[in-house]
């Protein structure tokens, strides 16, 4: 079996940042997944799952709130390996499209001190599997030491 394109990235290069990983033509328009990645892969621990949990349901929800990219999310979710999450956006985007809107869902993660939206039992299949103070810290420490500075070499990804 051929390697699909993902596992072809250079994860001892990789450094946490934000990079177009694929972009799919879907009918007469096209998807972009972009690879929010938040830790070194292979290098920093990896994500624990709760607070991965707590980012995964603020971060969706203020996707899906926003007013100007709100309708064309379609998705936003952890990657298995735990040190970041994907981004599918519908039509064609470069990295530093999205830069502006990540760094507001970051904000309002790290800023977020309420009820995390859909952390009940009616609502949620792990919902006890919740870690906001660490999702809040992680959000901070994104934003800090990648978002607000991202370089070219946080957007691009190595070859």
């Amino acid at each position: 079996m051929e390697k699909i394109a993902s596992f072809t990235i250079d994860h001892i290069k990789l450094e946490p940042g934000v990079y177009v990983s694929r972009i799919d033509p879907v009918g007469n328009s096209c998807v972009t997944t972009f690879d929010i990645r938040m830790t070194a892969p292979n290098r920093e621990p990896v994500m624990n799952t709760a607070e991965m949990h707590a980012i995964e349901h603020l971060g969706a929800t203020f996707l899906r709130n926003h007013g100007e990219f709100g309708s064309r999310i379609v998705y936003f979710g952890p990657m298995g390996c735990r040190t970041g999450f994907y981004l599918l956006l519908a039509g064609e985007y470069r990295s530093r499209d999205v830069v502006p809107l990540l760094t507001q869902m970051y904000e309002f993660i790290r800023d977020f001190r309420d009820n995390i939206p859909g952390a009940c039992p009616k609502d949620c299949g792990n919902y006890l599997d919740m870690n906001l103070p660490m999702a809040n810290w992680l959000a901070r420490r994104f934003l800090d030491t990648t978002l607000y500075n991202i370089t070219e070499n946080h957007l691009v990804y190595p070859d």
